[in-house]
């Protein structure tokens, strides 16, 4: 099996962005931005390595829309215009850097907690789940609903003013996109909820607002996750989901799989995984990207096999900054965990985001 698909480059349709390869950085939780949701310069050191790397799209963190959203601490924020000098010195460092850059905005919902918020957290319903730390929320107002799709309009029309590419709206891993889509997380009787189509008018319209907020050439896509099952997102509603996002003019989908190589939950024994499921959904025109369990270059073929257009790497970008650049040669393998702090540090973590990744077990080894 060779890397040249992997290594080749990609032209998203509508907009006519040219990525160098189909190797993307997926967004993930790095906790080194300030508290008022600056940038950090650690933060922009982490992102613009992978940038420099050859990552031909580089994501940000997820950054929350408004302050009532924000998930975690250290969170990048893209919620007023004050933040702008930090957003645009990040776009102008990932644009000389060569990749095209995205960043991923989202509401947490349930999980914006109120020791961060200072109110009650808000979702499509008021529902529990049985998971430690659970925040019961309240239901959404239609004033909440209405304030937040504008929200999202307004902070992809910074991340155009910034500079970036585009927006990846974050409606995967149980936040507030995917309460709305949710059975469990989504009771409400209202235009809001019941039918699926209701259910996501809340990320079709943030679609829409978004789109309209920007310029004609800025990529806006759209993450999920295809099985969500303590908030009662099935694969089902998910692949219908995708037919109407893609119908909407999304300029790409972004699958979450959690394992590309694993069968859905409610295929266990299905020949199919769940790349070719959405991509067979979709058809052939609409951009997909899959994320989820991809570490070597041999990997990511077999995803682009099954039907992604572009791969989104996690963990295996954490410790090889330069995991594109490495791909192009033939006996390469990518370093695992567990690493070292010292090899971490070496690949442009900053203090914050080593100690985030001390949590994950077998990824750190107990050197300081």
């Amino acid at each position: 099996m060779t890397t040249q698909k992997i290594l080749s480059p990609y032209t998203f349709p509508r907009t006519g962005i040219t990525v160098p390869n189909r190797a993307v950085l997926a967004a993930m939780t790095n906790k080194q931005s300030h508290a008022d949701g600056s940038l950090s310069e650690d933060e922009l050191s982490w992102l613009s390595a992978r940038a420099a790397g050859g990552f031909g799209i580089v994501t940000t963190c997820a950054a929350h829309v408004s302050p009532d959203g924000q998930g975690w601490e250290g969170e990048l924020g893209v919620f007023d215009d004050a933040l702008l000098p930090g957003l645009t010195r990040l776009a102008d460092a990932l644009r000389s850097g060569g990749a095209v850059s995205l960043v991923q905005i989202f509401h947490g919902g349930v999980r914006a907690p109120s020791r961060l918020t200072g109110q009650q957290p808000f979702s499509a319903s008021a529902f529990k789940l049985d998971a430690e730390g659970f925040e019961a929320p309240r239901e959404a107002t239609v004033e909440d609903i209405e304030r937040t799709i504008s929200a999202f309009a307004a902070a992809a029309r910074r991340c155009a003013e910034a500079g970036f590419d585009g927006v990846e709206i974050h409606g995967a891993h149980g936040y507030l996109i995917t309460q709305f889509l949710g059975t469990v997380s989504n009771t409400r009787t209202d235009e809001w909820g019941g039918s699926l189509e209701n259910r996501a008018r809340f990320v079709r319209r943030i679609l829409t607002a978004t789109r309209e907020a920007t310029p004609d050439d800025f990529l806006i896509g759209v993450r999920f996750s295809p099985e969500v099952s303590d908030q009662g997102v099935e694969l089902d509603d998910a692949l219908t989901l995708a037919t109407w996002l893609a119908a909407d003019g999304v300029d790409f989908l972004h699958v979450s799989n959690w394992d590309s190589f694993k069968p859905p939950e409610k295929h266990p024994d299905s020949e199919k995984l769940l790349t070719t499921w959405i991509r067979e959904a979709i058809g052939p025109e609409t951009p997909l990207i899959a994320t989820g369990g991809v570490w070597t270059p041999a990997e990511a073929e077999q995803v682009l096999e099954h039907g992604a257009d572009l791969v989104g790497l996690a963990r295996a970008a954490i410790g090889n900054a330069s995991w594109p650049r490495e791909a192009a040669r033939a006996d390469w393998e990518p370093a695992r965990p567990p690493y070292t702090p010292e090899h971490l540090r070496d690949a442009a973590l900053g203090e914050a985001m080593l100690e985030y990744m001390r949590r994950w077990p077998g990824f750190v080894t107990d050197g300081r």
